[in-house]
């Protein structure tokens, strides 16, 4: 089975005990529970700006549900992901970049500042500045 964020939201909140505990068995115990990247990026999004949890808070959870057992996302990608996150950016542009370098292109073009710097100029082409 596959889950939307609603799903993980509830499950790593808490914030409704009935619907928690839906999302829980659901989770648990699913024999494959598979996790778009999409859905990932859409995570981090709500936790952030609906729950004001921290990059750290964020990547500590994500990580705690991409290491279940029976959890099916592309790994490489939500590693490139957290990484990001970890650093002070965006998971969303950590999987940009990992679909990037997947396509085998050596730069990704932004207005982005922070992206920018984050990828460094060997992998980051600044079309304009930005202010963030």
């Amino acid at each position: 089975m596959a889950v939307d964020t609603n799903v993980l939201v509830r499950y790593l909140t808490w914030d409704d005990v009935a619907q928690a505990k839906a999302a829980a068995a659901a989770i648990e115990g699913g024999e494959i529970v598979a996790i778009s990247s999409i859905v990932l990026c859409e995570l981090v999004w709500v936790l952030k700006r609906a729950y004001r949890l921290s990059n750290t808070e964020i990547a500590d959870a994500m990580q705690f549900v991409i290491e279940s057992r029976n959890v099916d996302v592309d790994r490489p990608a939500a590693e490139v992901g957290l990484q990001m996150l970890r650093r002070g950016g965006d998971f969303a542009d950590g999987i940009i970049w990992h679909d990037a370098s997947r396509a085998r292109c050596r730069h990704v073009a932004t207005f982005d500042r922070a992206l920018a710097d984050l990828l460094g100029a060997d992998h980051a082409v600044l079309l304009g500045a930005t202010q963030r």
